[in-house]
């Protein structure tokens, strides 16, 4: 077995056209000089006291909130939708689709004024949930909740839209004949056999919420302590303290990296 597989990887390596080799070794490095200079320039002797600064902190505990909050209202509202969208036929559910991607390819920036212009004080719900209840959600802290989940469900969405069209569907038909209603069965038996694309989905919708900018800065804007999350931090530091926007970047980083390293089981790596 070990000599077949030595066998097979050795044909797959043999035979690569230099033509490809350069630029595949320059598009690496193209995206990780990049890291490397963050790393570079991280003032490491200071780093302990530059994280132990009370707007890094206040900046990550809000980031890490926010984002925990977003991922919860995804879930809650994405999950039914890609059960929707992978179960059920209805018309235009192609356009539905096209829809709950949009967030993907839409400029983060025309996602928050979009945001502005249905919940603002003048917005087409906002003005009712203002006069009605007296909520007011742009530059509050659920604005940045709201802002972030805009963005991240459609990484949710779709991850777990393509888990349940890959799940057996003879479980589900059993535990009907079985006399199981529809709610037992979607509890019981759809959400454990989706439950490994419906982990990696939240992970990844948690991951785009917590580097949100655009659409927070523009629906939330950029309140320290109330809206400032790490990547509106990173940006404010730019402009009076280089090596803190390296630290905050830094901790951004990790945190992706750390993302990537749970998941790369289910999405890096291939047979």
């Amino acid at each position: 077995m070990t000599r077949t597989h030595g066998l097979r990887t050795r044909r797959r390596g043999a035979g690569v056209p230099v033509a490809l080799l350069l630029p595949a070794a320059l598009g690496l490095l193209f995206l990780v000089l990049p890291l490397v200079g963050l790393l570079a320039r991280t003032p490491w002797a200071t780093l302990p006291q530059r994280l132990a600064a009370p707007g890094v902190l206040t900046a990550l505990r809000l980031s890490l909130l926010t984002a925990t909050l977003a991922t919860l209202l995804c879930l809650v509202l994405g999950v039914p939708l890609a059960w929707l969208l992978a179960r059920v036929e209805f018309p235009g559910r192609r356009l539905v689709r096209a829809l709950v991607t949009v967030p993907l390819v839409l400029p983060p920036v025309v996602g928050g004024v979009a945001l502005l212009l249905v919940f603002g004080r003048r917005g087409l719900l906002g003005g009712w949930l203002d006069a009605t209840f007296g909520i007011t959600l742009p530059f509050t802290t659920a604005g940045v909740v709201l802002a972030e989940a805009f963005v991240a469900m459609p990484f949710l969405v779709i991850a777990v839209e393509g888990a349940l069209r890959g799940a057996d569907g003879r479980y589900e038909e059993a535990a009907a004949t079985l006399g199981a209603g529809r709610w037992t069965t979607f509890t019981h038996v759809t959400l454990p056999l989706v439950a490994p694309g419906l982990a990696a989905g939240a992970v990844l919708c948690w991951a785009r919420a917590l580097g949100e900018f655009g659409a927070t800065i523009t629906f939330a804007g950029n309140y320290p302590g109330r809206t400032q999350t790490m990547p509106l931090a990173v940006y404010l530091a730019l402009e009076t303290d280089v090596q803190a926007a390296v630290v905050l970047s830094l901790v951004l980083l990790t945190v992706s990296v750390a993302i990537l390293a749970g998941l790369r089981d289910r999405w890096i790596t291939s047979p």
